[in-house]
């Protein structure tokens, strides 16, 4: 690029990952190495994802972010922290593919509540490295480098069904993300992501992480005596597209890392009541038909993530509609479903209704990973500049 003072403007999505088993609890706060593997489910990017452009410029006079229409502080923190790690990569490079002293312009952007308990921060660093190593020129595995930005990110940077190891290195070397099998592996399996709430939770899950790691003794025990052999079940599940150990796993997976958010002192609150009323529901449905027919997973959020198989789809969609809707006709979002009723589960569940306890209902599938766009889906202008800027 000699003689040139721009670079070009390269725009990626990155998807959201749902973890089945839970990353909660660093062991090293700056390199974000956790105390536990973690295991996740890509979701597809067409509901869900984050969108970010990037470019490099001699003339630029420093690094600069706009996130969702507005500009955020781009040298400190761990966005710098990611930044840093990415130019490092790059400068052990023979020739990177625009000048790692050269600042850059960051426009970023989610099709989904950022801070909700949604993995927004997941999509975004995710997104966020992709681009910016597509721009240097980085090839090869970029897991540990989104990881430097959002731990769960790493997981965000591949599809299907993704494992985080977390290593032993010091220097965090060994701790990257790998893919157990892409979303084709499981074609019949469906989400639907049941937002409680899509306004930015109390507690951020940084500082509800911290807390944990100092204060609950539940969560040494379950790093050192719980996660190891779930994680090992659920892998053989999904190699297995066993549903039943899957759904079973999932299921007991969240409600121990909701326990240790309760034993966090102060205590971690990021269920509601209509979130323990999604999951009685999902348990009552699980009882009448005797087997595992839908599995719920929370993240640190109110908001449910429902793993379930395609034919039951418009069954359990009915019902969340039928309890928690306030009759909305943008109740469900994503892919088209088509409603089924059954009376008689109807007359045998017991769940006190809740309308408006769900905003609204995704209905999605697992997905691919991180996806390098054209030019004419930019966020940034020729300028360097965001097209669009909120006031």
């Amino acid at each position: 690029m000699s003689g040139d003072t721009s670079a070009p403007t390269i725009t990626c999505t990155a998807p959201v990952n749902i973890a089945v088993i839970k990353y909660w609890g660093k062991r090293d706060e700056s390199l974000i190495l956790p105390v536990n593997d973690s295991v996740s489910v890509t979701l597809s990017s067409e509901q869900m994802h984050a969108k970010t452009s990037v470019t490099a410029n001699a003339n630029f006079s420093c690094d600069r972010i706009w996130l969702n229409g507005k500009e955020e502080p781009a040298t400190s923190g761990r966005l710098a922290s990611c930044l840093a790690s990415v130019r490092q990569a790059a400068s052990s490079l023979k020739t990177p593919s625009v000048p790692t002293v050269w600042c850059v312009h960051i426009c970023s952007e989610n099709n989904f509540p950022t801070a909700a308990g949604l993995a927004s921060s997941a999509a975004g660093y995710a997104c966020l490295v992709t681009a910016l190593c597509k721009l240097y020129g980085i090839q090869g595995d970029t897991s540990a480098l989104a990881r430097r930005g959002s731990g769960s990110a790493c997981r965000s940077v591949l599809g299907g069904f993704v494992r985080w190891h977390m290593g032993n290195m010091e220097d965090g070397t060994d701790s990257i993300a790998t893919q157990l099998r892409p979303a084709s592996h499981w074609p019949g399996m469906r989400v639907l992501i049941c937002v409680a709430s899509d306004t930015q939770k109390k507690t951020s899950s940084s500082v509800g992480m911290r807390n944990s790691v100092k204060t609950s003794e539940l969560l040494k025990y379950r790093a050192e005596y719980s996660v190891p052999p779930r994680t090992d079940t659920i892998v053989k599940a999904i190699e297995e597209r066993d549903f039943q150990t899957f759904a079973d796993i999932t299921i007991r997976d969240s409600n121990q890392f909701h326990a240790i958010c309760q034993d966090t002192y102060p205590p971690c609150v990021y269920m509601n009541h209509t979130s323990h009323s999604v999951s009685s529901l999902v348990h009552q449905i699980n009882d009448y038909f005797g087997e595992k027919v839908a599995c719920y997973t929370f993240d640190a959020g109110p908001n449910a993530c429902i793993f379930l198989l395609e034919k039951y789809v418009g069954l359990v969609a009915s019902l969340l509609q039928h309890f928690f809707s306030d009759g909305s006709s943008e109740f469900f979002r994503g892919n088209v479903l088509e409603l089924e009723t059954k009376k008689e589960l109807l007359d045998a569940l017991d769940v006190t209704s809740i309308a408006g306890g769900l905003k609204y209902v995704i209905h999605t599938c697992p997905g691919e990973g991180p996806e390098v766009l054209g030019e004419e889906e930019a966020l940034l202008g020729k300028d360097g500049m965001p097209k669009n800027v909120k006031v």
